[in-house]
């Protein structure tokens, strides 16, 4: 375990109301930071007072985004400890973020050390109200004061933190989204695989644009053919059509989420026959049609699980399940909450206690 030097705050932040917490507004005193030059390698592990970042306005990642970051959450369990859930698959998919963008991977355990010394120093901000947690954002960018395309040479790791309420706050409702025909968010060769922010900010116009007809999320498709099913907004998506379980396979412009991977483990733990594969929009809309299209929804770390009740798509409509939350999602939402929470068992080993 590596110890890591603490710069204390000369004062602390008042903690918010646990009852009233948003996403991504409040963030904690302390930040986790640590350096990258090629003498040196990733050095100087710290923790100091969540403070402005002092960078040149040349600095690399503001001209040609060469940035990385992932998301995840501290829990506090019933017994008043903190706990996260599967932080080593987010520190290994960091690094493979690193290695499309050229960033030197972090060592494993060292990453994941100043993770959890971060959240050990800021476990009073942990909140313990039903359904809330404390959101950990790790991240690396390029700090080389130069122009010009190529990989900077050196790099800041940050872990940031702020406390979030549940993300259903007044019960799970299934949200309505929409195919986008247009824009794409990513193909295969590029970077949609990884977790950086250029990936976001190609989606963005796309949600608006579903947004003002009405609908939450955005349904993407492939870039090449148009026509393959991929995410739903910045979540994975699965479908449950005729008994069967079938969710995008991973071609490298899908993201391989965390929330993704767990739910096909408990689902095939469950005895669901589960299909990782192609999937077309008109494939789906048959399905509806026939009456097939039993289920649908998004995972990801924010919502877990986010139950899909509504489809769009060119003149076509269809309702999933009557609108409302399907027996296989409710059962992957209690079944992961649980575990996260720690008021269910945890049969494959996912959390890490602190």
């Amino acid at each position: 375990m590596h110890e890591f030097p603490i710069t204390r705050a000369a004062q602390l932040k008042p903690k918010p109301d646990p009852k009233t917490l948003s996403f991504g507004k409040v963030f904690t005193d302390y930040m986790f930071l640590m350096n990258y030059n090629p003498d040196q390698g990733w050095h100087d592990g710290r923790i100091v007072p969540y403070a402005p970042i002092a960078l040149e306005p040349s600095a690399m990642v503001f001209h040609y985004a060469q940035e990385v970051f992932e998301g995840m959450k501290a829990y506090r369990n019933p017994e008043g400890g903190v706990q996260l859930f599967r932080p080593m698959d987010n520190v290994r998919r960091m690094n493979d973020s690193c290695e499309r963008l050229c960033i030197p991977t972090l060592p494993e355990d060292l990453a994941l050390d100043g993770i959890k010394a971060l959240v050990k120093t800021e476990a009073d901000w942990v909140p313990s109200e039903p359904g809330t947690s404390l959101y950990i954002r790790p991240f690396i960018i390029a700090t080389d004061a130069s122009l010009g395309v190529h990989a900077s040479h050196t790099y800041l790791f940050c872990v940031i933190c702020c406390p979030v309420g549940a993300y259903y706050a007044e019960g799970i409702n299934p949200v309505r989204i929409y195919v986008e025909n247009e824009d794409v968010r990513a193909v295969r060769g590029g970077t949609g695989y990884t977790k950086c922010g250029g990936n976001y900010a190609a989606s963005i116009r796309a949600g608006e644009r579903a947004e003002g007809q009405g609908y939450a999320q955005v349904l993407w498709l492939d870039g090449v053919h148009r026509k393959y099913i991929e995410e739903v907004g910045s979540m994975n998506v699965m479908f449950k059509v005729n008994g069967e379980i079938i969710t995008p396979e991973l071609t490298g412009s899908v993201l391989p989420g965390i929330t993704r991977r767990s739910c096909l483990e408990l689902l095939r733990d469950w005895g669901y026959p589960v299909q990782e594969r192609l999937i077309t929009a008109q494939e789906l809309f048959d399905a509806a049609a026939e009456g097939k299209l039993e289920e649908a929804w998004g995972t990801g770390t924010a919502a877990v699980v986010s139950p899909i009740g509504e489809m769009g798509w060119e003149d076509k409509h269809t309702v999933v399940n009557g609108g409302k939350i399907g027996d296989v999602t409710q059962k992957l939402y209690d079944t992961l909450t649980g575990i996260q929470w720690g008021t269910v068992p945890d049969p494959h080993g996912w959390v890490v206690k602190l």
